[in-house]
């Protein structure tokens, strides 16, 4: 099982920045996708699932959620096994906790048996 960590979160204001990092152990390599997901806040959606922001596959492959597109950028350090989330042009509607994914292989990530980290919550006023 690969553990991820993640760091980076906080509250900024409307249209500022901030550059999440997420880092896997558990004596693994090369993971075949590492990614990015949010939830928002239970009040604002009840019942919200974990939605997709950013994953980025070992080929170098990335996608990006519509909503987020030309306002984040994904990256990743291989040797480090870590994975980065520039997030820039915040708006309040970004206000959720973000959750590091990766998935060891192609099965894994198919058969959505992936790793999670913690979450790390950033929070944007207006």
């Amino acid at each position: 099982q690969v553990q991820l960590e993640e760091s980076g979160g906080g509250v900024v204001q409307l249209g500022g920045s901030l550059r999440l990092s997420c880092t896997a152990s558990g004596g693994i390599s090369n993971l075949y996708s590492m990614g990015w997901y949010r939830q928002y806040p239970e009040k604002r959606f009840p019942g919200n699932q974990r939605e997709l922001v950013a994953e980025m596959f070992n080929d170098g492959l990335k996608n990006y959620a519509d909503s987020v597109k030309g306002r984040v950028t994904i990256s990743r350090d291989n040797a480090a096994n870590a994975v980065f989330l520039q997030l820039d042009g915040l708006k309040p509607e970004d206000t959720a906790v973000y959750y590091c994914n990766a998935a060891t292989n192609a099965i894994m990530y198919y058969n959505k048996r992936t790793d999670w980290g913690q979450g790390t919550q950033v929070t944007v006023s207006s």
